[in-house]
């Protein structure tokens, strides 16, 4: 079944009902959001000629014409492919080329950034800048006059949404989640996170391209309100303003976010206002920190633990596990990521895929209705990864005799800044075009705001002059700025072992 379906079932069974705000402002009922999109997959496919199949790229900040977008997309038969808007020009070119996309919609600014960088793209037909919500450019509002479509016939299997994320490659890979992955997503969502009704609302603070905007869909299927800040990001103020105007507020957020509202200075004054769930996830979350928080905001707190693979949809810590403060091992249990979600299977595994007793830690292994379909043009990979039926997902962790999962380690080397994941061998690829770096090594090290930033352990070359200026203006020429290293350490040589491994475990202790 399309998922489109659920925009047309919602708007059926209240075509008045406020559909997207921006602020406190509501821009459409659903009635009005369902002609928009239907306008849109007419375009799509009449104007534009692109069949069943075709991607089409996203790269956007948080706005209200991301809903009616990617629900264009799928009411066309098309794949949407969201891109993360912090990314540079050069990465979200690569996305663009990689997965063959027809077109991209782009938000002010991002549109006028890719201009200079999407010549050359044989199959990208159009670049096309949506405007702002109070002035949507031309271009965009003549496709809204288009003769509407209704929802394509689409297969569980067919593909929905390219999720681009990092790959130690140091080239993002695409992960295929299809019509029935995003589906088994928000059923598990009513499941295990949340229930929700019509008069609630999300607010979209985080990402749309990443987990928040996967969130449209739960709220869709239940014709809940979507809200977008007027800033188009996260701001706690605004945050704060918005909170005490609505009533119901889900929102995703990063446990960095979560961080930031507790120690704003208006958090004690501003309390949770109409706020009903915060789902925090996307890196850790300190046990002092999500005490803060709970001390702040009560019993709104939902943990969910998933991947780009398995969107959203690994293990969740529930509302009722925040609570139960009387249970004997509350506080292994605060510090655990919680238990599978309804839809998939999770165990803990040793090398050769064995699973592993209670306590004793493994690679984290999922398989179930959420798990992707493969990664786009790369069966190597995805046989690698999907092997045996279970998605490896390189993390480390371990299940107790009760299910719960706590996550000891990344073994790929991840550094989760702000939330975002950063790769440390897509750094390393930019930082060894220097031509005064013989080798570098990456790593995180903790930040109290950020989770971890990046640091850089740089071997110059006999007699090169290598200054952190020139590095950093190289990184800024070719990745996304919240990729740059904020460190660098000059060292006459870096650890290896007796197989010419850098030991990045002893490049950690130092930092």
């Amino acid at each position: 079944m399309n998922l489109a379906h659920l925009l047309c079932r919602a708007a059926a069974s209240g075509p008045q009902r406020p559909a997207v705000a921006f602020g406190t402002r509501t821009l459409h009922s659903y009635a009005a959001l369902a002609g928009r999109v239907g306008a849109l997959a007419g375009a799509l496919r009449g104007k534009f000629g692109l069949m069943p199949g075709a991607r089409v790229a996203m790269a956007m900040t948080n706005a209200p014409a991301f809903v009616e977008v990617l629900f264009a997309c799928w009411q066309a038969g098309l794949a949407a492919v969201p891109i993360n808007a912090k990314l540079h020009p050069k990465e979200i070119r690569y996305i663009l080329e990689h997965s063959g996309a027809s077109l991209c919609f782009a938000t002010p600014g991002l549109a006028e950034d890719l201009g200079g960088h999407t010549a050359g793209l044989i199959a990208l037909k159009d670049l096309i800048d949506v405007g702002t919500a109070s002035r949507p450019s031309a271009s965009y509002s003549r496709l809204l006059g288009h003769d509407t479509m209704a929802p394509a016939s689409c297969a569980d299997d067919d593909l929905a949404w390219l999720f681009y994320t990092s790959g130690t490659t140091g080239q993002p890979k695409g992960a295929m989640l299809t019509h029935g992955n995003l589906r088994a997503m928000l059923l598990s969502y009513f499941a295990d996170v949340d229930a929700v009704n019509e008069r609630d609302c999300i607010l979209h603070a985080a990402p749309m391209s990443h987990g928040s905007g996967l969130y449209i869909l739960p709220h869709m299927a239940a014709g809940a309100l979507q809200v977008i800040p007027e800033s188009g990001a996260f701001e706690p103020a605004e945050i704060f303003a918005l909170w005490n105007s609505l009533s119901g507020v889900g929102m995703f957020a990063a446990p960095t976010m979560v961080k930031r509202l507790v120690e704003h200075p208006a958090a004690a004054s501003h309390g949770p206002g109409g706020l009903k769930t915060i789902v925090y996830g996307g890196g850790p979350m300190y046990l002092e920190d999500l005490r803060r928080a709970m001390g702040l905001y009560g019993n709104r707190l939902v943990q969910i633990y998933g991947q780009g693979e398995s969107p959203m949809t690994i293990t969740a810590l529930s509302r009722a596990d925040h609570a139960r403060r009387d249970h004997p091992r509350y506080e292994s249990r605060l510090a655990s990521v919680g238990r599978a979600h309804t839809v998939v299977e999770v165990r803990v595994a040793d090398e050769d895929d064995t699973p592993l007793p209670p306590g004793q830690p493994g690679e984290v292994l999922v398989r179930g209705a959420s798990v992707m379909r493969g990664y786009w043009h790369d069966p190597e990979t995805t046989t690698k990864t999907l092997r045996g039926g279970w998605l490896h997902t390189g993390d480390l962790g371990t299940l107790d005799e009760d299910g719960y999962l706590t996550l000891v380690d990344r073994s790929k080397d991840l550094i989760i800044s702000g939330g975002a994941n950063i790769y440390p061998r897509e750094i390393e690829e930019v930082l060894l075009c220097h031509p005064g770096v013989l080798e570098c090594a990456i790593v995180g090290r903790p930040h109290p705001e950020w989770g971890e930033e990046v640091v850089a352990f740089i071997v110059a070359r006999p007699g090169a002059s290598v200054e952190t200026a020139g590095l950093d203006a190289l990184c800024l020429s070719r990745i996304a700025r919240f990729k740059r290293p904020r460190d660098y350490r000059f060292v006459e040589s870096l650890p290896k072992n007796s197989y010419g491994k850098i030991l990045k475990t002893v490049l950690r202790t130092r930092v």
